[in-house]
């Protein structure tokens, strides 16, 4: 319920930036000397069969099944555009220092924020663009910041996140399009969204074992069950945020991202991250921006 400070879509989307926070702080326990594909796999199963077990005990399962097949087929090509995106971000995870690939993949709010103003003509307020412009140099800090730890733009793991990045600023303009303009229901998109990443990433798996025999040999541990899990429920947040008719995709996502602080402060000390120092400087701006963007109408 909107409040007279904060907007409706503002509390959920916060929470769901919370658990994507330790998503991605899993992520890396769970790939650092590991198979990625059989973990990505294996955290996309073990996500998608807690929302299968948790629908069918709320009852919303049988109406989440409901689906024509225009829509399952926009929702099919939601899960490949995500399915790539994580692929290219997994093993960028698993080759650079968490406190840096998580900014870098904070920077998706400035694609977004311009796919939205070109799809959706939504203009920022003057207090959001000041809110945006404090999150956008945080981010260009920390990415600066990274040079010292010999990670160029050239770098393969620079190039994967960049990639993961792009492809996630083009899902969050799909999502505003499936939920607002298509009017798909929010619980048939995760429900379906959730079993073709199953299919989709199975499949992608199976490739990568025959075709690419050497690599990681696959360890199983706690962090990638709970990969999926906070996934969900991030998930889960998001669409509801996304699917209230007055949210601004531009600035949701910018709220979103800030989940990289999470993974910041939760990673930099688990994994004893260098300049963690310098670089919580570069945060600090991103910290001003969500500030600004609670405050802005």
């Amino acid at each position: 319920m909107e409040t007279a400070f904060l907007p409706q879509w503002f509390v959920p989307v916060l929470l769901s930036a919370v658990a994507l926070g330790l998503y991605n702080v899993c992520i890396k326990h769970a790939v650092t000397e590991n198979s990625v594909m059989a973990v990505l796999f294996l955290a996309t199963l073990s996500g998608t069969t807690f929302f299968v077990t948790l629908s069918a005990c709320t009852g919303n399962l049988a109406a989440s099944f409901v689906c024509t097949l225009p829509q399952f087929l926009y929702v099919l090509l939601k899960s490949i555009i995500v399915s790539s995106s994580w692929i290219l971000g997994y093993y960028a995870i698993r080759e650079l220092p968490i406190s840096l690939s998580a900014p870098i993949r904070a920077s998706a709010p400035l694609w977004t924020f311009i796919g939205g103003l070109a799809l959706y003509g939504e203009v920022p307020s003057l207090l959001q663009a000041f809110a945006m412009l404090f999150i956008f140099s945080g981010c260009y800090f920390c990415s600066v910041l990274g040079k010292l730890e010999g990670f160029s733009l050239r770098h393969k793991g620079m190039l994967l996140i960049m990639g993961c990045t792009l492809l996630g600023a083009g899902s969050a303009l799909y999502d505003k399009y499936l939920l607002n303009t298509l009017r798909i229901p929010r619980g048939m998109l995760q429900l379906y969204f959730s079993i073709d990443l199953v299919f989709v990433l199975g499949l992608a798996c199976l490739i990568r074992m025959l075709c690419f025999r050497k690599g990681h040999v696959f360890r199983w541990r706690w962090s990638v069950p709970l990969t999926g899990i906070l996934l969900i429920a991030a998930d889960f947040l998001y669409f509801y945020a996304v699917s209230i008719p007055e949210t601004q995709i531009s600035i949701l996502s910018l709220v979103r991202r800030s989940s990289c602080v999470i993974t910041f402060a939760v990673g930099a000390k688990v994994f004893r991250d260098k300049y963690v120092w310098k670089k919580a400087l570069a945060l600090a701006g991103i910290l001003a921006g969500i500030v600004l963007l609670a405050l802005a109408k």
